[in-house]
């Protein structure tokens, strides 16, 4: 007799394979909950603010991912992220979800309140594995939405959480976009601490937002005039027609009979005469054999016109490649074979333009350059949302500085505070009172993509790269909140009647706006007087912010006019509600730009 099912609490065709843990749909409506938070701009720590499109935001990942949304939706071409292994003695973000701004100024100690909640994870806690998946789980939830079409998320992890991170990114990505598992040699000596063995690899998973338009992978450019054989021992036999004029030929002008020309283990069959004429075969023939390249591959040849040669009797066909045809990268990333430097090399680097470790086990910029070289051109943007050291900042401005790119990143970092009484952050800690910052991460990435910058300028072949980044830092938004049930009536009052919070300059006010609104970070600011009054104009005219008092009919039509002279077609205005003396002044402004065409007139 067999023995029934035990019950599951579910019947046997409800079940189905996943991956779920405790805390995971509480984690996956923490990617869809509202941020309360801004950026706030931060000229004075930034390197040519007014030129750059860099930038570098200093805040939670998870509240700057949410408030990037808009500005940055399908815009990211590569992201790539070096999160915490879950090794113990990392850091995992507990995240608040009542409110995680106010929880991030207290983790930070930039708020007094008590309750820092960024702690280590370690192994004996019975949430080792949950809370490491309940942090990642709506950070790549957010991150997909940022990735282009043709865009691609690569991770770096170690044998800690490789298993579900790989299960996770299926969940989130999809198992159809994965593209593989570089491989990278870490260090040049292994370490034996391990009770089984040395480890001398780590690994970088790689998965597309839609794996289909993703380009290859690239490894710079094959050798000009490098042959490579259309023979391939092993292979299933097959027939390739070769088109009349596609092939060039080394062995004189005669004609060559069908014949076996199998030799050596290689097998070739000419299926048709041949005749050759001025080097090249007068007429179409079959060769039969194992082949490389498909019937479709070799059509592809032929259609531009590539350099396929046979060079004597018995034929072996070999494709010339091209100067400047991609070579597609392997997912060996070693310093043995592609010249890929180690854990060590970035040490040294990270001293030479420190004079102390001030990080520890930071990515080498060489990692980052090849990887961003691998997957990104022109124009793309790279974002790094677990920064660190900065990294693939340095990295993008090497590749930009190789191949005359010009790619921009997004760096985002908490301002982790850096412990004096902790061996391995107490030199960083040291450099940042010596310098005379704020000791936290934060601060060592913004320092070493300056000294970096530096290095690079110093070569002399840089006058036209973008060395520079604009910093933002996250904070309470720059706008009073309307309580419906307030617990001062003198706050809710002064609410009512001006929103601006009474800390706040105007660029605040400008980029929180900026945000709102899905613009660029980058784009461009500038400042016109209009009537006396400061107006602002982002991005050649896509928005106008005026925050003066006395706001009247003279100044709309002034921002009128500059609609016409910017040619701005989908322009969009802000007022300070309590810049205007007379709920008749505000509609009259509002009406006459919309007679001008500015269909979308705001106030705060």
């Amino acid at each position: 007799m067999q023995r029934p099912e035990p019950s599951t609490g579910r019947s046997l065709g409800q079940q189905r394979y996943s991956l779920t843990w405790n805390g995971k749909r509480r984690a996956g409506l923490l990617a869809t909950a509202p941020s309360a938070g801004t950026l706030r701009p931060c000229p004075e720590q930034s390197v040519k603010w007014d030129t750059t499109r860099n930038l570098f935001i200093e805040g939670d990942n998870l509240e700057v991912l949410k408030l990037l949304q808009k500005s940055y939706h399908k815009r990211v071409k590569m992201i790539y992220i070096d999160p915490p292994y879950n090794t113990g003695k990392d850091f995992v973000y507990r995240d608040d979800y009542t409110d995680s701004v106010r929880n991030y100024l207290r983790l930070t100690g930039q708020a007094d309140e008590a309750g820092r909640r960024l702690t280590a994870n370690p192994e004996t806690s019975g949430r080792y594995h949950t809370d490491w998946l309940n942090m990642m789980y709506p950070r790549l939830r957010l991150a997909r939405n940022l990735l282009r079409d043709d865009g691609v998320i690569v991770i770096s992890i170690d044998d800690h959480e490789f298993a579900n991170l790989r299960k996770l990114c299926d969940e989130v990505f999809g198992e159809e976009n994965f593209c593989g598992v570089f491989i990278w040699e870490k260090k040049k000596k292994p370490s034996f601490l391990d009770a089984n063995m040395g480890s001398v690899t780590e690994y970088i998973i790689c998965f597309a937002k839609n794996r289909p338009q993703s380009p290859p992978f690239g490894a710079g450019a094959v050798q000009d005039g490098k042959k490579y054989p259309f023979n391939n021992a092993g292979n299933s036999i097959q027939t390739l027609s070769f088109p009349s004029g596609s092939v060039r030929f080394g062995c004189g002008d005669q004609v060559v009979a069908a014949q076996d020309m199998s030799e050596g283990g290689i097998h070739t069959e000419l299926l048709d005469d041949v005749t050759i004429l001025n080097g090249r075969n007068a007429n179409a023939f079959r060769l039969r054999g194992e082949w490389r390249y498909s019937q479709q591959k070799l059509d592809e040849f032929v259609e531009e016109a590539a350099d396929i040669v046979i060079s004597k009797i018995p034929f072996r066909p070999n494709y010339v490649s091209r100067s400047g045809e991609l070579k597609k990268t392997s997912n060996l990333l070693s310093y043995r074979t592609n010249d890929v430097p180690t854990y060590e090399d970035a040490t040294q680097e990270i001293r030479r333009l420190f004079g102390a470790d001030v990080m520890s086990y930071p990515k080498p910029s060489g990692l980052m350059k090849y990887l961003v070289r691998a997957m990104t051109g022109d124009g793309d943007i790279v974002m790094d949302f677990f920064a660190g050291s900065g990294s693939t900042a340095h990295g993008v401005m090497l590749q930009n500085s190789e191949d005359g790119c010009n790619r921009r990143y997004i760096l985002v970092q908490l301002p982790e505070p850096l412990r004096p009484g902790d061996a391995q952050s107490k030199p960083a800690f040291e450099f940042c009172q010596a310098q005379g910052f704020s000791p936290t991460i934060a601060e060592i990435g913004k320092e070493r993509i300056r000294r970096a910058a530096v290095e690079i300028a110093s070569k002399g072949e840089a006058a036209w790269l973008d060395l520079g980044f604009r910093v933002f830092r996250l904070d309470s938004s720059s706008i009073r909140q309307w309580d419906s049930d307030p617990s001062s009536l003198e706050e809710s009052l002064l609410c009512a009647v001006e929103r601006i919070k009474d800390d706040r300059r105007d660029a605040d006010v400008i980029y929180d706006q900026v945000l709102r609104y899905g613009l660029d970070l980058a784009a461009s600011t500038e400042m016109r007087e209009i009537d006396g009054k400061a107006v602002y104009i982002v991005g050649a005219g896509d928005l106008v912010i005026c925050l003066a008092d006395h706001i009247n009919l003279t100044l709309a039509e002034g921002i009128a006019r500059l609609r016409v002279e910017l040619a701005a077609t989908r322009m969009q205005v802000v007022f300070r509600d309590a810049g205007f003396e007379s709920d008749a002044d505000r509609v009259n402004a509002i009406q006459v730009l919309r007679r001008a065409g500015v269909e979308n007139v705001k106030t705060l």
